[in-house]
């Protein structure tokens, strides 16, 4: 019974001796450089530059036709009419959803439109567009809170 207890006295002694030696840290990363002395999977100061300004003018591009789509919305709500998109067919507008009806004597509880069953609409402001909890995702009924 004691060689037992020497034994894993030693085991633990060895175990927190062996914890306690120092680790050799390297300071510095070792770099292995290509055969025309750069750094593989870097980028040199010519090529980033050249990468910003692509980028540039790819924002550029995509902010001049975000103004243009903008341009083009607003034409066309202030003509009162809708215009035709690039492809011939005439814009279609958003779907207008249909208002949820308030539980009379239930604060933050409406009827749904869809199938008249009682949900929880609290700390949901009011205009908020709800997807009806009563139907799955698949069928996607909406309504907005009154």
């Amino acid at each position: 019974m004691i060689e037992r207890k020497l034994i894993f006295v030693a085991c633990i002694a060895g175990t927190l001796i062996a914890s306690c030696t120092p680790f050799p840290e390297n300071k510095q990363p070792i770099q292995h450089q290509g055969p025309n002395g750069t750094v593989p999977g870097t980028v040199s100061d010519l090529e980033q530059q050249k990468l910003k300004e692509e980028r540039a003018k790819a924002q550029k591009e995509a902010e001049r036709q975000a103004a243009a789509k903008a341009e083009k919305e607003r034409m066309a709500s202030d003509a009162g009419t809708t215009q035709p998109d690039a492809g011939g067919t005439p814009a279609t507008e958003k779907p207008d959803y249909e208002y949820a009806t308030p539980v009379p004597g239930k604060t933050g509880f409406v009827l749904s439109p869809y199938n008249g069953k009682v949900i929880d609409v609290r700390d949901i402001p009011s205009g908020t567009l709800v997807q009806d909890p009563t139907y799955p995702a698949s069928e996607k009924k909406y309504f907005r809170v009154p």
